[in-house]
This record gives C-alpha cells, structure tokens and sequence, in this order.
C-alpha cells in the first residue's frame, strides 16, 4: 500500500488523468442506461410497424421529403404535442424518428407525459436504419 501511495505522489497527473477518465467512463454508461427505455432498434421497429405502430418523422420538411420510412407522418419537434392529441391514437404504438435518434429521444419523454404510454424513439435514428439497408422512400410530407 505505501508503494501505491508513493506512486500516487510522484504521478498526480498520470493518476488524475486516470481517475477522470474512470468518471467519464461512469457518466456515459449513466447515461445510456436511463435511455434504455426511451428507444428501440430498427429491428424491433419494423416488428411494432408491423403490428400497427404509427410512425413520427420529427425532422424539418426538406429532411424528410429527401428520404422517410413508409408511411411516417412529419410532424416537427414544435407540432407534436399540439398534433399528437389529433392526429395519434393514445393506444397505439408510436415511434419517433429524427437523423441520429438524439432529437426523438428527449420528445419520447413529452409524449409520454401526453398519455402516449407506448412511444419509442428510433435508436440511431433514420441513420440506423438506412445503415441496416431497411426501405426509405422520397417524397412530399404525408398529411
């Protein structure tokens, strides 16, 4: 023990550097685990589209007419919650989609206070998904 408290003295940078990097490390595994709950992977996506899961392309109007998942609705981060009370249903499944999964997660948390119990953000966003090759078509927003 003398030996590790000698290092420490004739280290401070090596071992602060370490210490900091060893909270860093703590923070990030933090922070992904209180997301665990807000998103879901492409993967388990396609499996609630295709037991009727709606849908939501937060991103601007130009983003999402250059490429969408089939059949999303583009509501911008502002209209949801005035639009999510009309235009979704309260019992259905929802998912947000923006370009990295960022955006849609911090909306998640909105909608859910909203009533929208089963809403989900895409993990990784519209990015994740073209990554794993899944179809995405062009086209004006759906209204």
């Amino acid at each position: 023990m003398a030996r590790f408290i000698e290092f420490c003295l004739r280290h401070p940078l090596l071992v602060g550097g370490t210490v900091m990097a060893l909270i860093a490390a703590i923070a990030n595994e933090v922070r992904l685990r209180s997301r665990a709950g807000l998103s879901v992977p492409p993967t388990r996506a396609v499996a609630l589209i295709n037991q009727g899961a709606t849908v939501v392309d937060v991103r601007e109007q130009e983003s999402f007419a250059g490429g969408h998942i089939v059949d999303a609705i583009n509501l911008g981060p502002g209209d949801l919650a005035a639009a999510a009370e009309t235009r979704l249903k309260k019992k259905r499944p929802v998912i947000l989609v923006c370009d990295s999964g960022a955006q849609s997660v911090r909306l998640v948390g909105d909608l859910r206070k909203a009533g929208f119990e089963s809403t989900w953000a895409l993990d990784g966003g519209l990015a994740a998904w073209r990554r794993d090759n899944l179809p995405v078509v062009s086209g004006r927003a759906r209204t």
